[in-house]
């Protein structure tokens, strides 16, 4: 049984969940808080701003520079607490029992606490390879901040040993997940009096192809495959999530569209997927303009992350089984960063304190063991990349 007292990260868990970074808002703040205590223990801090300059990622990094190292990777954005019940501030941390709650104690501030209260003892020992907190925004929008930052890394002569991605796992070692597609399908019909229908063409009813044809792709794949039965569900999965079109009984709707996603098997293509939907849809088309030259269906991909693939045998799963002093992996079939870093050329585990079940609802909570955990971690660590 661990006490909130006995932890190193406690007084950086309150300071950054006091911090208000929900994705829509800035996290300026909490990176320049960071970054000022990092430049003062001798880290080499270099942001990547987003466009309006009000988000940042920050890459900060202690130790030689002409060897690869590690990264501890986590993301400082927070879902919204709008709309939702809770017992307490979401913005201050409450200690109850063997949990303490607040709004990213588990996704996931902890771990970057973690990383905050260690930072001293990575800047005061020698080191035999370098050490860099990767702190990124805009995680919980589809993983849209962090390419600045990965893409440089993947430029860099020296790439990374490794990269441990410390999202809520239990602190239980995943090195597979699935990736993720999001799209938006526009239906562009022709309106006319509902008494006319032979006049017109019926953007919502295309559109009911179009999610028809969804539904089918996925049954397929869910009856014949392909397979990962290390992921539930063991199958890609295709989901039409939010639909919107027509304006009245009467009129025979001009408009329509609707988004949807899937989400990949590493073994599973996404562009035969977006291909397959594509030509289904460029065929609707031919039907639709033999009524109208000008109706057709627009298709547009949006937000996507890469699979995550790391294999068994590859160090950075037996450094994190090591540090963890665990002996499994798991997969999970939700998407992170840690696909987007694999991508990038550096091999990637997701391990952090927490489960994913508390994620994003109110009264979110962290064990204060799996804190203590988390610390355990970063101290084997630690102790693996000093001289």
């Amino acid at each position: 049984f661990f006490m909130s007292a006995d932890l190193r990260s406690l007084s950086w868990l309150k300071r950054l969940v006091a911090y208000n970074t929900v994705s829509c808002f800035s996290n300026l703040e909490l990176i320049e808080d960071c970054k000022e205590v990092l430049e003062g223990l001798g880290f080499e801090c270099k942001l990547f701003y987003d466009e309006s300059k009000s988000k940042a990622n920050m890459l900060a990094t202690v130790g030689p520079k002409d060897v690869p190292g590690v990264v501890l990777s986590g993301h400082t954005d927070v879902v919204p607490v709008s709309g939702q019940k809770w017992d307490t501030d979401p913005f201050e941390i409450v200690e109850k029992g063997d949990k303490l709650y607040g709004r990213g104690t588990c996704d996931m501030k902890g771990f970057v606490a973690v990383c905050m209260a260690f930072a001293k003892d990575f800047a005061d020992v020698e080191l035999k390879m370098p050490v860099s907190f990767a702190f990124s925004y805009d995680e919980e929008v589809g993983c849209a901040g962090v390419y600045s930052m990965t893409n440089y890394i993947a430029c860099q002569n020296i790439k990374p040993l490794c990269c441990f991605v410390g999202e809520p796992t239990m602190m239980k070692v995943v090195r597979k997940h699935k990736g993720y597609q999001m799209f938006e399908v526009s239906v562009r019909g022709f309106e006319c009096h509902s008494s006319l229908i032979h006049q017109g063409v019926n953007a919502v009813e295309y559109a009911c192809e179009v999610v028809k044809k969804l539904r089918s792709m996925r049954l397929k794949r869910q009856n014949e495959g392909p397979f990962d039965e290390e992921f539930v569900p063991p199958f890609t999965t295709i989901h039409c999530g939010k639909v919107h079109g027509g304006e009245a009984c009467n009129i025979v709707p001009k408009h329509c569209s609707f988004v949807g996603e899937w989400r990949f098997l590493p073994c599973d293509d996404p562009d035969d997927l977006a291909n397959e939907l594509k030509t289904y849809c460029q065929e609707l088309e031919q039907e639709m303009q033999t009524v109208v030259k000008d109706t057709g269906i627009d298709v547009q991909l949006e937000q996507r992350g890469p699979a995550l693939d790391t294999d068994a045998d590859s160090l950075v799963v037996s450094l994190a089984q090591e540090f963890s002093e665990t002996s499994e992996t798991l997969n999970v079939s939700y998407m992170t960063e840690a696909g987007i870093f694999c991508e990038a050329g550096v091999p990637t585990v997701i391990i952090g304190p927490g489960s994913i079940e508390q994620a994003h609802k109110p009264n979110e909570f962290v064990h204060i063991a799996q804190i203590a955990r988390c610390e355990e971690f970063v101290s084997k660590l630690l102790n693996y990349i000093k001289k």
